[in-house]
């Protein structure tokens, strides 16, 4: 690679990480200033928006303003979408605390019945934000079609979920890494796999 090459790659490196940096620092702050209880959904929602443009070849555009109207404009409807998700979460580990807790008292199928229900809900969680960033439809149409493609595209589904563990792993292990880098490169990477389906989806429609 000549000199030119070298200060290119350099330069394109440099700005993927002030993107990276600044996507994460805003997605922290939006957080906060929403209590965490209200804004990491908001937050969570203009992330995965920012991270669509990027990857659709958009750059010329103002981060801060692209992010904030997205954080304002789906406020309620990304607090809806994710507290109904985090609610089902909350009541699915009750569920597994209580069959933990009293294997012997349970039909012998109940933990088995129940894993299938746990990994429906990963899926779930896992598709419904970025189809809410990607397409306009109801709460209801975004968990149902969630579940529907997260099951009929498995490898994406299972590329993620290795990519968002990964993620969370190394942040774990390197919690510096968490103010600057983990959220928008777990929003980046989990855009990433979803646009791939959702471009196929699309080049269907209009075909």
């Amino acid at each position: 690679m000549n000199g030119k090459g070298i200060v290119t790659t350099l330069d394109l490196l440099l700005q993927w990480i002030t993107r990276l940096v600044t996507v994460n620092l805003l997605c922290i702050g939006a957080s906060l200033a929403g209590l965490f209880i209200a804004g990491v959904f908001p937050a969570t929602a203009a992330a995965l928006g920012v991270s669509r443009k990027w990857l659709r070849g958009e750059e010329d555009f103002s981060v801060w303003k692209t992010f904030f109207h997205s954080y304002k404009k789906d406020f309620i409807a990304a607090n809806l979408i994710g507290w109904l998700i985090a609610i089902v979460g909350i009541i699915l580990y009750v569920n597994y605390q209580l069959i933990i807790g009293n294997q012997g008292d349970f039909p012998f199928f109940i933990p088995f019945a129940f894993y299938p229900v746990l990994f429906l809900y990963f899926i779930m969680a896992i598709w419904t934000f970025p189809l809410f960033v990607h397409y306009k439809a109801k709460c209801f149409h975004h968990i149902r079609n969630a579940v529907i493609i997260g099951l009929s595209k498995i490898h994406y589904t299972l590329g993620i979920g290795v990519v968002l563990f990964s993620i969370t792993y190394l942040s774990l292990s390197y919690p510096g890494l968490i103010p600057f880098f983990s959220i928008s490169v777990a929003a980046i990477c989990s855009m990433w796999f979803t646009l791939r389906v959702f471009n196929q989806i699309d080049d269907r429609k209009a075909s």
